[in-house]
């Protein structure tokens, strides 16, 4: 599915303890038609490292985000290298001078966006995967009104110590790289962000998945084949201070870091009035089901699905069709409800 509008809202981007940035661009895409009601808008944000693009395999006639019905609108998240980002913001805010953006920020930007430009006063649903699903909890938490159905793909609504050795490593890896100089680097720190897609390779794809060789699927042989081939070849691409950007916003994620709940996580669940469903799953390496349980205690109408795949994390990237159709059909039937 490629076909749609990209829009741009430019404003200053007012953050959470922090000086504004400001002209800040959230770049964004729509697919389909906005009723005359405009009823049947869906919000879908992008996750870590996605733009847009990485969002359209959820997207098309037959599917549930259905353009022939709804008006899918996927913001593209902060520092993710198409809306306001290291590597395309002015100096003196770009590069290693990127001010740190939380899931907050974020999302109340979006809201600008929703009610100034687009005149949206609710969705029909908001559903997200990983740091997707986090704006998506962000979301229903801060408007509850404007949230009637939440689905939270391999997400949870504030990042766990476990969630953040990971995040750690990934920072680490790059700071590690003397080419990094704290972010002000002319060339790339290669090394660094080799280290970075090796780690990546242990946490997205559970131990049953190589157990399986589930590699092959993805195109590769062998295993050697797939972490060059997928994984170093990917980082290399990447930039190491966008990365920086989106793992300082992920380690962050907190939807109850705010002056409306003030650090009270179960308030700020329980503010969640939408028709929610947790989609963890079952192999999941840092987003766990344990953790969904614990989250749906709180809220007023929440269920929890769970994905059962050997895929993890990326269970819900569109990669295995299996899993696709499984979330596709959740999400029909909440759409229905």
């Amino acid at each position: 599915m490629s076909k749609g509008e990209i829009s741009e809202f430019v404003a200053d981007l007012v953050r959470q303890g922090g000086e504004p940035l400001p002209d800040a661009r959230l770049v964004y895409k729509t697919y389909g038609t906005l009723n005359a009601d405009r009823s049947n808008a869906i919000l879908f944000p992008t996750r870590f490292g996605g733009t847009h693009e990485q969002n359209e395999f959820m997207i098309g006639p037959g599917q549930a985000l259905d353009p022939e019905h709804y008006f899918i609108i996927v913001p593209n998240m902060f520092g993710n290298g198409v809306s306001s980002s290291p590597t395309n913001t002015p100096a003196p805010f770009g590069g290693g001078g990127f001010p740190n953006v939380t899931i907050y920020d974020n999302v109340r930007q979006q809201h600008r966006l929703m009610t100034e430009a687009l005149g949206i006063e609710q969705f029909a649903m908001a559903v997200g995967w990983s740091m997707g699903a986090q704006q998506a909890f962000q979301w229903a938490a801060l408007y509850p009104q404007m949230v009637p159905r939440l689905a939270c793909l391999c997400g949870t609504a504030k990042t766990t110590d476990h969630n953040r050795v990971f995040l750690e490593s990934l920072r680490a890896a790059i700071e590690a790289d003397s080419l990094f100089q704290d972010g002000h680097y002319d060339a790339p720190p290669l090394g660094g962000l080799r280290a970075v897609g090796r780690i990546y390779a242990g946490w997205a794809y559970s131990q049953d998945w190589y157990r399986a060789k589930g590699y092959r699927a993805l195109g590769f042989e062998t295993f050697d084949d797939y972490i060059t081939g997928y994984w170093d070849a990917l980082y290399k691409e990447r930039d190491a201070n966008n990365i920086m950007a989106m793992t300082w916003t992920w380690i962050h994620n907190d939807i109850s870091a705010n002056d409306r709940f003030k650090g009270d996580l179960g308030a700020a669940l329980a503010a969640i009035t939408a028709k929610t469903v947790l989609m963890p799953c079952m192999t999941d390496l840092y987003f766990r089901t344990a953790d969904s349980e614990d989250e749906l205690q709180h809220l007023q109408s929440g269920r929890l699905l769970e994905i059962p795949s050997i895929w993890g994390h990326m269970s819900a990237a569109g990669q295995n069709e299996p899993d696709t159709q499984f979330i596709d059909q959740a999400l029909m039937d909440l759409l229905a409800s």
